[in-house]
């Protein structure tokens, strides 16, 4: 698989990675199965899926407990990205920036994973109560420390406080310049795919203006881009897309003509190839130091989409990506 860097320290990764998190948590509560998953994972650094996304948060923590089991073999052949920053409670989550608690969580996170170092580790959320610049602070003191490699910031929820006029991702673009004054950040992670391009604006510029990676979350907008859902069909309550505004039945039956769109991209490229690895083509082509991280926790779905890194796009492809219509349910 072709290799991407990431930051100024040039860490190199697959072109696509892998999304735990449906392993554990937000998706689909019955159908998580622990075995299933550590073959997904295998699967995945087989082919050169090297980073593998997740969060202490996820679960939480069995996520990481997971790929401890196959990072205490395979240790050599991945690239680990965890994060630090929020807790989950019966029935919320709150933010906790603390430095020590920073430091204690990063212990319990090497501990989970079978490792001695993370390679790569993210700020999931400021806390509103911390200066995010002691908070990055005391994560900067892990790298020093030689328990962390290098630094990433995930990007304020689409949903935070906004002040009026204010585009998406200004203030995650606030952060940033707060925190690359303490410490330098090697990733950003946020939101790309087909239908939600909204870094486009301003966050993946800032990135590339400063040679920062991005990691793009959700490149398959939630399983809806692979074409596989079908509006309607409902979803577990546990499950994330259960109240998220664009899979109501209405907002899903009126998003299929991207996902028809798509569709017609990828006839033109061969009878193999599906819609998502169209979705996931056109994110590796916003630049040299996108990653797409795809989450899944089937084989099957980790081959299709490492498949995606192979696939090139042409201008007219690009163009007519482009001229899909927006979604609609958007958060904005």
């Amino acid at each position: 698989m072709e290799r991407r860097t990431i930051g100024a320290t040039a860490l190199a990764v697959g072109a696509v990675g892998l999304g735990c998190m449906p392993m554990n948590w937000a998706y689909s509560a019955s159908r998580q199965r622990g075995e299933e998953s550590v073959r997904a994972v295998h699967r995945a650094l087989d082919l050169g899926v090297s980073l593998l996304d997740t969060a202490d948060m996820y679960g939480p923590f069995t996520n990481e407990l997971l790929l401890g089991r196959v990072l205490k073999e395979r240790r050599s052949d991945a690239f680990v990205s965890t994060k630090v920053g929020l807790l989950v409670g019966d029935q919320h989550i709150v933010a906790n920036g603390r430095p020590g608690y920073v430091k204690r969580a990063c212990d319990a996170s090497l501990r989970r994973l079978q490792t001695d170092v993370i390679d790569l580790y993210q700020l999931h959320r400021a806390d509103p109560e911390v200066p995010v610049e002691e908070t990055w602070g005391a994560m900067a003191e892990l790298v020093r420390a030689g328990k962390v490699r290098a630094l990433g910031l995930c990007a304020v929820g689409a949903r935070s406080a906004r002040r009026p006029g204010a585009r998406l991702h200004d203030a995650t673009v606030r952060q940033l310049e707060r925190v690359q004054q303490v410490f330098p950040v090697s990733a950003v992670e946020a939101e790309l795919s087909v239908w939600s391009p909204e870094a486009l604006r301003t966050l993946l510029p800032w990135c590339v203006s400063r040679g920062v990676g991005f990691l793009a979350a959700m490149p398959l907008g939630n399983g809806f881009l692979t074409g596989t859902l079908t509006p309607g069909q409902g979803f577990e309550p546990e499950d994330l897309r259960a109240r998220h505004p664009r899979f109501t039945a209405e907002m899903m039956a009126a998003n299929q003509p991207i996902v028809a769109g798509l569709r017609r991209i990828a006839a033109r490229h061969g009878d193999a190839v599906t819609p998502a690895q169209v979705a996931l083509a056109w994110v590796l082509a916003q630049g040299p130091h996108v990653v797409p991280v795809p989450g899944t926790k089937q084989e099957r779905w980790v081959s299709e989409n490492a498949s995606a890194a192979g696939l090139r796009l042409t201008e007219q492809d690009l163009a007519e990506v482009r001229g899909l219509p927006a979604a609609q349910g958007s958060w904005e």
